[in-house]
C-alpha cells in the first residue's frame, strides 16, 4: 500500500500507527512518482484527491492525509495552507518563525489551537474512505523540544505541559490528530487488504 507523501516525518508516523508486519507501506519516490492535483482549501477534498491520484496512477491501494494547524487568534488559519504558511520556500523553522511573528503580542490565554487531519484510503477503482482526527491545544511563546516535525515545537497539547515535539514517538502516536484519523481508518484498510488476498 502506497503512502501518498514524500514527507519522511509523516511516513514514520503512519508506519508506526500501522505497526502490522502484514502491511507493507511504501513511500513515493523516483520510482513511484505521482502527478497530484493542486491542493485547495478543504482537508477532506485534498486527502481524497491525493489518495485517488496515487491509487489510480500506481494501480494499488493508497492512503493520504491532509493536515493543518488552526489557530483561533488567526481566525482558524493557517488551516489547509499550513504547509505553505509564510510564503514559498520556507522550511519548518521558517514557518514556525512566521507563525510566532503573526501571533506577536497575543497572550497565552488567547492562543488556543488545534491540529486537524483528514486521512483517506483510495482503491484503483476510485472507491474511498475518509476519517478525521483532531488534537486540541495552544501555541507556545517559543519552540521547545526536538522531536516531531512541522509545528510540533510550538504546539502544547491540552492538559499537558509538554510541546508535541517533547513527546516520545509512542506518546505522539497515541495522542496526535494523525494517529486518531489513521487509527479510525485502519478497519477500512484491513477490510480492503483482506479482500485482495
Amino acid at each position: 500500500m502506497v503512502v501518498a507523501t514524500s514527507n519522511p516525518g509523516k511516513l514514520r508516523e503512519i508506519q508506526a500507527i500501522f505497526a502490522d508486519p502484514a502491511i507493507a507501506l511504501v513511500q513515493l519516490d523516483a520510482s513511484r512518482s505521482v502527478q497530484f492535483p493542486e491542493e485547495g482549501d478543504d482537508y477532506r477534498a485534498n486527502a481524497i484527491a491525493k489518495a485517488r491520484a496515487a491509487a489510480s496512477q500506481l494501480g494499488c491501494l493508497a492512503i493520504a492525509d491532509d493536515s493543518g494547524l488552526e489557530v483561533d487568534a488567526l481566525l482558524g488559519g493557517p488551516g489547509p495552507f499550513s504547509a505553505r504558511f509564510g510564503g514559498p520556500g520556507l522550511d519548518d523553522a521558517g514557518r514556525l518563525t512566521a507563525l510566532l511573528e503573526a501571533l506577536e503580542g497575543v497572550p497565552s490565554s488567547e492562543r488556543a489551537a488545534r491540529f486537524v487531519c483528514e486521512a483517506a484510503l483510495a482503491t484503483p477503482a476510485g472507491e474511498t474512505a475518509v476519517r478525521r482526527g483532531e488534537c486540541a491545544g495552544s501555541i507556545l511563546m517559543a519552540p521547545t523540544g526536538s522531536r516531531g516535525f512541522g509545528y510540533d515545537p510550538v504546539f502544547q497539547l491540552a492538559g499537558r505541559s509538554e510541546s508535541m515535539a517533547e513527546l516520545s514517538a509512542g506518546e505522539k502516536n497515541l495522542l496526535s490528530h494523525r494517529a486518531k484519523a489513521f487509527r479510525a481508518l485502519a478497519p477500512e484498510v484491513a477490510a480492503h487488504l483482506r479482500s485482495r488476498t
